[in-house]
């Protein structure tokens, strides 16, 4: 493929990754306005987002197993469209249950879109350039929290219907160039489909998911003993090792097993875990500055800029490097910034200074290891008939991360008492996830040990 048609080829796949993430930044916004308009709780109308992660998180496997199986074009063309149907369906909807079900079909379409991209790159792009692909489709997410919101607000002058009808100009272009540039190429399947492991996936995430969404980080312990949650999260612990023996006998497993074969595999996958967790307590940021600066709740998230801003310039920049250096020495640095950016936010007395300082390391940091350096291993590492899979199995793990530190985090900070205290001292224990993710990093391949596994995957 001649550079001029890949980078066309990339914008399409930078259009799809960003029409998913616009609508990650614009959700939390139209809540409230979704709240009032079918008047319910607050309760109640978060289900407007739990819907969707849940969906979403059935959705990353199976639509990144079907592009291997039949095809990277197909079934990005679905994602996308699906996504658009769910948006249509939202945006249309009158009453709370038809919205939900917008939010399903919505959440299953996205979930595919980021690992199928990944892997159109992978096997489209030479190896000295897929790090800085990588990096740019990675960016896509920093850019769409500094772009979400502000087009969000604007919307909502309007109605919140109009933020789902959103989507419509992007299909309108994507669609069609989606269907004529995208690889079509199919690989043979060995055997039926993996039902017996879809479902019992399946039923893994969506009773780990519940289970850790209903926790009440304020009220723990009774939180644990509710019937809204140790049934599903006990559920989901033993499903874990069902879910094991069943991918190990399916002749293709929608997991596979392969995905965990080697050393820098596993080392790939701990590292996505560990950056889910460090991103997922990024969301008490504002709840820290509330009590360390007494600002408004909207003025703390606009405090975040600094840190979405090296988000955003961190994941091309270090997606370039990964081309030069090789993850290794990539995601080394990453861990190092971030450790010192928590260690900052957690040890020093808050001044502004300080914080954005801190915020800029974390970013960055961050997009060391949430933007193309582990999905660049992944891609080296995972045989050429996996690759959406093991982009997919990078996501699951990271969310997984994400949801878990949620409720570890609040309860940190409650234990302690809750104010700047309490939640400087939940950052302390982020402040540990990052310095051993670093000790992690070292047992990672050298540049001149990867170029070689390339070349012989290459072959």
């Amino acid at each position: 493929m001649e550079e001029k048609q890949r980078n066309r080829l990339l914008a399409v796949l930078f259009l799809g990754v960003l029409m998913a993430a616009m609508d990650i930044a614009i959700v939390g916004p139209a809540l409230p306005a979704i709240r009032d308009y079918f008047r319910i709780d607050d309760r109640v109308v978060t289900w407007v987002f739990t819907t969707y992660l849940l969906a979403n998180l059935i959705g990353t496997p199976v639509m990144a197993k079907l592009s291997d199986r039949f095809g990277r074009r197909d079934i990005y063309v679905i994602d996308v469209a699906l996504f658009v149907i769910g948006s249509v369906i939202v945006a249309t909807g009158a009453s709370l249950p038809v919205v939900l079900l917008g939010r399903a079909v919505q959440g299953f379409g996205s979930g595919g879109i980021f690992p199928v991209a990944s892997a159109v790159i992978g096997d489209t792009f030479p190896p000295e350039k897929r790090g800085s692909a990588l990096g740019l489709i990675g960016a896509v997410f920093g850019l769409a929290f500094l772009v979400g919101p502000i087009v969000g607000g604007i919307l909502l002058q309007y109605s919140w219907q109009m933020l789902f009808w959103g989507p419509l100009p992007f299909a309108v272009v994507l669609l069609p160039l989606a269907w004529k540039m995208l690889p079509t190429t199919r690989r043979p399947a060995p055997g039926r489909p993996d039902w017996e492991g879809t479902l019992a996936l399946g039923a893994f995430l969506l009773s780990l998911a519940y289970g850790l969404n209903q926790v009440d980080v304020e009220h723990l312990g009774a939180s644990l003993r509710s019937v809204q949650v140790w049934p599903f999260l006990l559920l989901s612990v033993i499903l874990l090792p069902v879910l094991v023996r069943l991918e190990r006998r399916a002749a293709d497993p929608i997991i596979r097993p392969v995905l965990f074969s080697t050393r820098q595999l596993r080392l790939a996958d701990i590292l996505s875990f560990g950056a889910g967790t460090v991103e997922g307590g990024m969301v008490f940021i504002p709840a820290l500055l509330v009590a360390a600066f007494g600002v408004s709740e909207s003025k703390a998230s606009f405090m975040l800029l600094p840190l979405v801003l090296a988000l955003a310039i961190g994941a091309p920049t270090f997606g370039r490097m990964l081309d030069k250096y090789g993850s290794r020495r990539v995601i080394l640095m990453g861990t190092v910034l971030l450790t010192i950016g928590l260690g900052m936010a957690s040890f020093l007395s808050l001044t502004l200074p300080i914080f954005y300082t801190a915020g800029a390391l974390v970013g960055l940091g961050l997009s060391a290891l949430l933007g193309a350096p582990v999905r660049y291993i992944m891609i080296n590492e995972a045989p050429a008939e996996d690759r959406a899979a093991a982009q997919a199995l990078i996501s699951l793990l990271t969310k997984i991360g994400q949801m878990l530190i949620g409720a570890l985090i609040g309860a940190v900070a409650a234990s302690l008492g809750g104010g700047v205290g309490g939640y400087q001292g939940a950052f302390r224990v982020l402040t540990v996830f990052a310095a051993v993710l670093f000790l992690f990093a070292w047992g990672l391949k050298r540049v001149s040990e990867e170029r070689e596994t390339r070349r012989l995957n290459e072959v």
